[in-house]
């Protein structure tokens, strides 16, 4: 099975089936009705929130058809050659719509010269032509061509919404997920629509019925065991240095991601934390936010929580 036919088969298609975005969704539908349209809109978020999608409603919703919206990857096509075709293209009339699209997808992709030779256009495009720019990467698109666009930041979903999403798909399909295994599904997705649903894609293709238990998931995904976090939170709580230490060399003898490591065990230990369990205090939360945020930074993946332990060890 594709690792990306759930994403597609339950892609929003409506304004009424993005989930997350209200506060984008409410904008452009009052913009359609009152008719104030921008020339040019510029989305930004991190992969996977639904950009394109909402770009591809949004022309929709607008009467355009198919065959004038125009998708164009930037990583492919961003030089000047393209630019100048596709400055030429707008100023031919849609074929049965009262609009053409652009929809420029990670546009940060572009060299200089191609924003360079696109930024007349999009300064000036001629009345049908309509311009929606996506990217993950905001810093790296050119002040000129932000300030020519109407922008919107598309928030990441909340782990619950994630959470809810694969447990209604999963029933969609015909599988029920325990609480925990859509718990982790939706942690593994880190904040991305897409990835999320190719984690369940994955999970449901090789569970052997039709009840997907939290331990499945672990096996399929290859995501640290329970026991593992357990026993980490367990020898910070208690001060034993060696004892965690151990438990990080065994996540990365298992070739376990240490972030996904790290957000299990800040969300187990949260929870402790909120339930007036004393044996997790403030000052270890403080220090595991600091080595989740640094693991991506770090040269050793596994350093930024060994000093977690080690600080917390010897506090």
């Amino acid at each position: 099975m594709n690792t990306t036919v759930l994403y597609r088969k339950y892609r929003p298609k409506e304004w009424v089936d993005v989930i997350g975005q209200d506060h984008i969704v409410s904008v452009l539908e009052g913009s359609i009705k009152l008719e104030r349209l921008s020339h040019a809109y510029l989305f930004c978020g991190s992969r996977g929130t639904g950009k394109t999608t909402v770009a591809r409603i949004f022309a929709r919703a607008m009467g355009v058809s198919d065959n004038d919206i125009y998708e164009i990857d930037a990583a492919s096509n961003n030089g000047v050659d393209e630019m100048r075709l596709i400055n030429e293209g707008v100023n031919t009339l849609p074929f049965n719509s009262p609009y053409k699209i652009y929809i420029f997808d990670e546009v940060h992709m572009f060299s200089k010269s191609a924003f360079n030779a696109l930024l007349k256009t999009l300064e000036e495009p001629p009345a049908h032509v309509l311009f929606v720019l996506a990217t993950t990467e905001t810093e790296k698109i050119p002040e000129t061509v932000v300030s020519r666009c109407q922008v919107f930041t598309f928030k990441r979903p909340t782990r619950e919404i994630l959470k809810q999403l694969v447990t209604n798909i999963a029933k969609k399909e015909g599988y029920v997920l325990e609480a925990g295994a859509a718990d982790l599904i939706a942690l593994l997705g880190d904040g991305s629509f897409r990835d999320t649903l190719g984690i369940l894609q994955k999970v449901i293709s090789s569970t052997e019925d039709k009840k997907v238990s939290i331990a499945e998931v672990e096996k399929i995904t290859g995501a640290p065991k329970s026991g593992l976090v357990n026993d980490f939170i367990s020898a910070l709580a208690k001060k034993e240095k060696e004892k965690a230490l151990a438990v990080l060399e065994k996540v990365c003898e298992g070739n376990i991601a240490m972030k996904t490591f790290a957000a299990l065990v800040l969300g187990r230990a949260r929870i402790i934390l909120l339930s007036n369990d004393m044996t997790i205090s403030s000052f270890v939360m403080v220090e595991l936010l600091k080595a989740y945020d640094n693991i991506g930074r770090s040269c050793i993946e596994s350093l930024p929580m060994e000093l977690a332990v080690i600080e917390v060890c010897q506090s």
